[in-house]
């Protein structure tokens, strides 16, 4: 096989998710492989049990390798949970040549300087992330190398992560046979794969649904101000099924994908279903519009406090383009359409793009993050020069990626 091998690793709370990318000779990328396995280690996006985690992950990876025809010896991991915490930072240097033209030493030194804080010792930086540079009161630049100036500055979004958690992630990988290129947080993984240069631009909410968590992004004027995460996700709703129901979880979560939906009132008719009972009991009959009423509340508490971390921005009334949902939650029907009721915005679901390949298979939100985590290694690890082929959607990538990890990521 021709060009590299990429691969993302999405660790989450309900499965680990793996897929294997390959360079396009005609520029781009091709899936190649995807693999999937239920994940048991992991609570919030925490792993809490190692060994299984390490089966998880050596699983997803083999049926993805399998599938691909090819041997894996590193992955691009995303991280998340309710321990990510983020900010925004600034930071000034004076240009150092006498000539006053900006170099990237000059570049680095601001970048350093902005990220020079004073953290907890259980605390570690996973990014920093340039929004834009400030030479001499001129704002808006993209890329400061090369003009003259006598002062540079620098905005960043910073994103910090527990030490342990994300210790135990890496270890995790290295004990299922893998080496760890590089930890990404999960939903600017997820927005490379979903979202495009015009909703960046105009500014949009990313919100990835996830099993144990639900993770937030606000980019505007094509740079990212916000991140967030809430500690609730889909699993919550299914536990609630399951206690509400008094069926095993592993039925609730059978139940929740095929009857589930989001709206009472968008049922086109109140169907009866079949609910398997626990330890031997006999199955019974109930209302759909039951477990519906059952569903509804934990979304709506989940979307809810997702909007209010939105509001903590003071950015949210710059999100023109409305809000995009992706993540394995978003499939529940009648998600979009509750969030726009809750938020007041246009939202739609958020699919991967920009891929050949096995197209079909990961054009869903459950496969946003990895797919992510392949278009990140496979630029941001060659450098900016690599998408050099045909297509302006490849070229979207390309332009996004190096708006926001021009080296300093």
């Amino acid at each position: 096989m021709e060009g590299r091998i990429i691969t993302g690793l999405d660790i989450g709370t309900t499965k680990v998710c793996a897929v294997i990318c390959k360079e396009a000779p005609e520029g781009g990328v091709n899936v190649v492989g995807i693999g999937s396995s239920p994940s048991l280690g992991l609570r919030k996006g925490v792993v809490v049990n190692i060994d299984k985690t390490v089966e998880s992950i050596q699983r997803a990876l083999h049926e993805a390798a399998t599938m691909a025809g090819v041997e894996v010896d590193s992955v691009f991991v995303g991280i998340a949970g309710d321990h990510i915490r983020s900010m925004n930072s600034k930071g000034m240097v004076g240009v150092s040549r006498d000539d006053h033209e900006i170099t990237p030493a000059d570049v680095e030194r601001a970048i350093n300087a902005a990220k020079a804080l004073a953290l907890p010792i259980d605390r570690e930086i996973i990014h920093v992330i340039p929004q834009e540079f400030i030479v001499d009161d001129q704002d808006g630049i993209a890329d400061p190398v090369g003009m003259s100036g006598v002062r540079l500055e620098v905005e960043v979004h910073i994103v910090t992560a527990a030490v342990t958690s994300a210790q135990n992630i890496v270890r995790s990988v290295q004990r299922a046979g893998y080496d760890v290129d590089e930890i990404i947080l999960e939903p600017l993984a997820s927005s490379l794969a979903v979202l495009d240069n015009d909703e960046q631009t105009l500014g949009v909410a990313l919100v990835d649904l996830g099993g144990g968590t639900t993770d937030i992004a606000m980019f505007f004027d094509g740079h990212i101000r916000h991140t967030a995460v809430v500690a609730l996700g889909g699993q919550h709703v299914t536990n609630d099924i399951a206690v509400g129901l008094r069926t095993p979880p592993d039925q609730a979560e059978e139940i929740k994908l095929r009857y589930g939906h989001c709206l009472a009132d968008a049922l086109e008719r109140d169907e009866e279903i079949m609910v398997p009972g626990v330890g031997g009991r006999p199955s019974r009959k109930i209302s759909r519009s039951v477990l519906v009423d059952i569903i509804a509340p934990r979304m709506e508490e989940i979307l809810e406090l997702a909007y209010q971390k939105m509001v903590e921005s003071d950015i949210l009334d710059l999100m023109s383009a409305g809000a995009v949902i992706t993540g394995g939650g978003s499939l529940l029907p009648g998600v979009a359409d509750l969030a726009e009721r809750l938020w007041g915005m246009p939202v739609k679901v958020g699919l991967p793009r920009h891929l050949g390949g096995l197209t079909d298979t990961v054009r869903s939100p459950i496969y946003s993050t990895a797919v992510g985590l392949c278009l990140y290694g496979l630029v941001h690890h060659q450098g900016e020069g690599f998408a050099s082929g045909n297509g302006n959607l490849w070229n979207d990538v390309l332009n996004s990626l190096k708006r926001f990890f021009r080296r300093f990521f």
